[in-house]
């Protein structure tokens, strides 16, 4: 059995917008030709490929035919780049790929903009980012979501191939003022049950499992949740609470007094490129720039 190549764009096209009017304006054909294409895809493979609720999901089965969708679309770039080989204005002539990334927040905003940036004036690709804490972003990777993540997750996602990053190391730091409110007598399991920290969300357990660590109750310090990167590090650095910091975002005010360490031991974080196992020039290249710049970033 063969999956119609048009279809299956179409397919992928409604889960990344979300919705039949949004995957109509982006194909250019009307809402009403969008929901046809994809009834003749479900009844052309027997399954059922959406879930139709706001935004729209795929089912496994429709999983696996976006992930095709965007595997075809990724080789179909390649093939166009080496016709182009030895054209002065290949690059300008074809119309970007658009390449999904799952990436971890405090990723997202320390070092990867920059080398995306770059890849992006070199290449037609643009990219759609997919914000996720690192445990979790295998699984975008797993329903095809994505075409690679950055993730904790050493063992290769089924169809995929892993690289190793480096490490991540997080340390938990508090102004002075923040100190000398809640910890006057030290970090001991009982100040830090009623000391407030920081979370990003609650799928943060950084500084749960520090508190752990420490012997303390985790579950009993008040909690504020700030959902973004460099807003969580502005948090911590304006007294808000407690928080697990890396060296990007606290070296600077560790040096000069403006964050102190509250002691115990660094939390470590192994992040690990994945991506799928294809032959792609367009996708290693990616990889290949991400990969150094995250080395030269953790060495």
């Amino acid at each position: 059995m063969e999956i119609p190549a048009e279809l299956a764009r179409t397919l992928a096209t409604v889960v990344a917008e979300g919705t039949f009017d949004a995957a109509s304006r982006a194909l250019q054909i009307t809402p009403s030709a969008v929901s046809q294409r994809i009834k003749a895809l479900e009844q052309h493979l027997g399954r059922v490929l959406l879930v139709r609720q706001k935004p729209v999901r795929a089912t496994e089965a429709g999983q696996a035919v976006v992930r095709y969708a965007r595997q075809l679309a990724l080789l179909e770039h390649d093939a166009l780049a080496g016709f182009a080989l030895g054209r002065t204005d290949g690059e300008a002539d074809r119309r970007p790929i658009t390449v999904p990334l799952a990436v971890n927040a405090d990723t997202l905003g320390t070092w990867i903009l920059p080398t995306l940036a770059g890849l992006a004036a070199r290449h037609p690709v643009v990219f759609d980012l997919h914000r996720d804490d690192q445990d979790f972003t295998a699984e975008l990777l797993e329903s095809g979501t994505v075409m690679a993540a950055i993730t904790s997750q050493a063992t290769p996602v089924a169809g995929c191939v892993a690289r190793p990053l480096g490490v991540m190391r997080y340390r938990a730091v508090a102004t002075p003022e923040y100190v000398a409110r809640w910890l006057p007598g030290g970090m001991t399991p009982a100040a830090l049950s009623g000391a407030p920290l920081v979370d990003f969300d609650r799928r943060d357990d950084l500084q749960t499992g520090f508190l752990r660590f420490v012997g303390a109750d985790a579950a009993a310090p008040p909690r504020h949740y700030v959902p973004a990167s460099n807003d969580f590090a502005v948090a911590v650095k304006l007294g808000l609470g407690w928080g697990m910091l890396p060296g990007f975002q606290s070296d600077e005010e560790l040096a000069d007094g403006r964050l102190v360490p509250l002691g115990g031991p660094p939390i470590d974080v192994p992040l690990h490129w994945q991506q799928w196992n294809l032959r792609s020039p367009l996708l290693d290249t990616i990889a290949d720039a991400v990969v150094a710049e995250a080395r030269r970033a953790f060495s």
